[in-house]
């Protein structure tokens, strides 16, 4: 491929279930394996590059089990034409085990998983646990099942964590981020704040490729800004039940199609899942 035509070229990565919204929160969250497949399925007839799956329960929880990942997994290559880029969580539930939290992708070997590279504090009421040494395990269980790391960050003291295990030999070049923007506890979502993520990534991680999203109001400011920064973007009810004040999303489709559509505008092109692959350097 072209290096200079990829340039131009922004990857669409949709979050369609994530672990909180519930049907009550937005009647078109995805919740069984047959409603994420369909739609995972649907955003990338639309534009999605990537898609960054959660599981749930039967009650609609967030769950590390295995099996709805396998069966979600399964449902999504019964679509033979759809090539899309799976991207497994690895922290849906925060009383999962650190085995848990591994296993699926021992198994299911997915191209990319989520790497959060940090412990914090979530949504006012608990822990988001990743230990030294969970991040250790998990950075050598990627390596050994040829699972790229999405490095999921919420604040700049992440991507020095990142800088370190790279450094360590846990993380391998080329690293590929994403900048969660505007979660509570995490750094608020703006323009400015977004720059400093870009450039602390810049100095400590050169050569990274990255993406971003925004949690709440701060979306849309975070997609403009992501697209004119160069960055790749993230989208779906995992971060936005609403699609604008007051309105709800119909669909994660909707939100693919914005994201299709702000990119055109400002003279890109969307990367297909091929694309995204010689971009994030993934071992099909």
């Amino acid at each position: 491929m072209d290096n200079k035509e990829l340039k131009n070229k922004v990857i669409i990565t949709v979050a369609p279930t994530g672990a909180w919204p519930k049907k009550e929160n937005n009647p078109a969250v995805p919740m069984t394996p047959e409603e994420i497949a369909k739609d995972v399925y649907e955003c990338w007839k639309a534009g999605a590059a990537i898609a960054h799956l959660h599981m749930r329960d039967d009650q609609g929880n967030g769950t590390m089990d295995k099996e709805k990942f396998k069966k979600t997994v399964e449902l999504i290559k019964t679509y033979k034409d759809c090539d899309i880029v799976l991207n497994l969580t690895t922290s849906g539930d925060l009383h999962a085990t650190d085995e848990t939290r591994q296993i699926h992708l021992k198994e299911l070997k997915p191209e990319m998983a989520s790497y959060d590279c940090g412990t914090m504090n979530w949504l006012h009421t608990g822990v988001f646990l990743n230990t030294p040494s969970f991040l250790e395990e998990l950075g050598a269980t990627m390596q050994e099942n040829n699972v790229k790391p999405e490095i999921e960050v919420f604040d700049p003291g992440m991507i020095a964590n990142a800088a370190y295990y790279l450094k360590k030999g846990v993380l391998k070049t080329p690293l590929h981020f994403q900048f969660c923007m505007g979660c509570a506890n995490g750094i608020p979502g703006s323009i400015k704040n977004l720059v400093f993520m870009k450039e602390t990534m810049d100095q400590l991680c050169p050569g990274s490729t990255w993406s971003c999203f925004g949690v709440g109001h701060s979306a849309m400011e975070i997609m403009y800004a992501g697209i004119a920064m160069g960055g790749h973007l993230r989208v779906g009810m995992e971060d936005n039940v609403m699609f604008s004040k007051g309105q709800l999303a119909e669909s994660n489709v909707q939100f693919v199609e914005r994201a299709k559509q702000a990119i055109e505008l400002f003279g890109k092109q969307v990367a297909t899942p091929d694309e995204a692959r010689y971009i994030l350097n993934l071992k099909k």
